[in-house]
C-alpha cells in the first residue's frame, strides 16, 4: 500500500492516465491525494471529474481556485473567461450530479504528519486551526442556499486574517489564502497580484511557506497552485505545480519515501 500525491491537472485527462499507469497505482490498495485545480485550461475536465468521482475512497482531493471558478459559472455567479474549457461539464448529462460530488469535496485534508491544500496558509494557522476554518468553507458549500456565498466569495479585501472575521469576510480570506496565496508579508498579508518565480517576488514579500514562526511548520503540507515556482521539496512543503497545462509536467511523489515521478504533458 502506497500513498502518492499529485499535482495540479486542470483537464489534461491523457496525462493524468498515463502517470496513473506510470505508477501502478492501485485503487484497491493505494491512495491518491489531489491538490486541486482539477478543472480548467485542459482539454478534458469532464473525464477527470468523472474518473475521481467514481474512484471514490480511493482518491482524495482539495478544492482549488478553478475547481471554485466552475462551481461560481455554473451557479451564474461568475463568466467565463476566454481561456476556460469548462463548458463541457455544464452541457454534460450528469452535470448537476459531478457539480453536487465537487461541492462536497475538501479544502484541507490532513493524514498523520502530512496536510494538504491547494495554495497556502496564512502564518498564524496551526495545523488545526486551518482545519477547523476549511471546515466553515466546506459546510457553507455544501448548503443549498449557497449562492450567496458564491456571490460574495471573490475580492482581494481584506488580505489578512483576523480571528474575529465574521460571515463572508471570514469565508473570503479563508478561500483566498487556501487557494490563491503564493506569497505574504511576515505578518500575513497577502499578494494576490504576484504569479512569477521565486527570484521576482516583491520585497517585503516571502513565500508563505518560506516565513520562519510559520504555525504549522511542523507538518508537511502538500501544495500546488504555483507553477512559476514548479517542484519545490523542503522538510515541511512538497509543491507539486510543474505546468503540465503549460506544457512541462504532471508530478507526482509517494510520501513513505518522496520518490519523485513526473511525465510530460502530452495534450
Amino acid at each position: 500500500m502506497a500513498t502518492y500525491a499529485m499535482g495540479d491537472l486542470q483537464g489534461c485527462f491523457t496525462t493524468f492516465q498515463r502517470l496513473i499507469d506510470h505508477i501502478r497505482f492501485d485503487p484497491t490498495a493505494d491512495k491518491l491525494w489531489l491538490v486541486g485545480d482539477i478543472v480548467n485550461r485542459g482539454p478534458d475536465s469532464l473525464s477527470l471529474l468523472r474518473y475521481i468521482k467514481q474512484a471514490g475512497g480511493a482518491m482524495t482531493m482539495v478544492l482549488g481556485n478553478h475547481d471554485l471558478h466552475l462551481l461560481m459559472v455554473a451557479a451564474g455567479i461568475a463568466k467565463q473567461h476566454p481561456s476556460d474549457t469548462i463548458q463541457p461539464i455544464l452541457d454534460a448529462p450528469d452535470r448537476d450530479e459531478l457539480l453536487h460530488w465537487l461541492r462536497q469535496q475538501k479544502l484541507f485534508h490532513t493524514a498523520s504528519q502530512y496536510a494538504m491544500v491547494h495554495a497556502g496558509l496564512l502564518p498564524s494557522w496551526s495545523i488545526a486551526q486551518a482545519g477547523q476554518l476549511a471546515h466553515e468553507v466546506e459546510h457553507a458549500l455544501r448548503q443549498d442556499d449557497d449562492q450567496e456565498l458564491f456571490a460574495l466569495m471573490y475580492g482581494n479585501e481584506p488580505n489578512y486574517w483576523q480571528d474575529e472575521w465574521t460571515g463572508h469576510v471570514r469565508l473570503r480570506v479563508i478561500i483566498n489564502a487556501m487557494t490563491r496565496l503564493r506569497v505574504c508579508t511576515p505578518d500575513g498579508r497577502m499578494n494576490f497580484a504576484f504569479k512569477g518565480d521565486p527570484q521576482s517576488i516583491p520585497s517585503g514579500y516571502l513565500p508563505w511557506f518560506g516565513l520562519p514562526q510559520r504555525a504549522s511548520r511542523q507538518h508537511t503540507v502538500i501544495c500546488g497552485h504555483w507553477s512559476a515556482l514548479g517542484l519545490h521539496l523542503a522538510d515541511n512543503v512538497i509543491a507539486l505545480d510543474t505546468g503540465c497545462v503549460w506544457g512541462r509536467e504532471l508530478t507526482a511523489i509517494r510520501l513513505e519515501d518522496r520518490k519523485i515521478f513526473q511525465l510530460s504533458c502530452v495534450e
